[in-house]
């Protein structure tokens, strides 16, 4: 498998090529990536897209579902609040 390299909230991070972005920021050891408005986190919940708990903005458009999104080599991903 090739590896690629995204960006999460200004970190460089390195995956495989067909990973999503949750799975992405799993194996770098992150657990949730977006704070509710009562400030609770959260990241990956349901992982097929139902839940929405793991929202992200990627290339400047936001609320991209994580556990669907395949990571692309240079992706700028950051993390929201609500």
């Amino acid at each position: 498998m090739s590896e690629l390299r995204i960006t999460v909230d200004g970190e460089p991070l390195t995956g495989a090529a067909g990973q999503t972005i949750a799975g992405v920021l799993l194996t770098a050891g992150r657990r949730s990536w977006r704070r509710t408005a009562s400030g609770a986190p959260r990241g990956v919940f349901c992982g097929i897209g139902v839940c929405f708990d793991c929202l992200v903005t990627v290339n400047g458009v936001p609320d991209v579902r994580a556990c669907r999104r395949r990571a692309q080599d240079g992706d700028v991903v950051t993390t929201q609040a609500r």
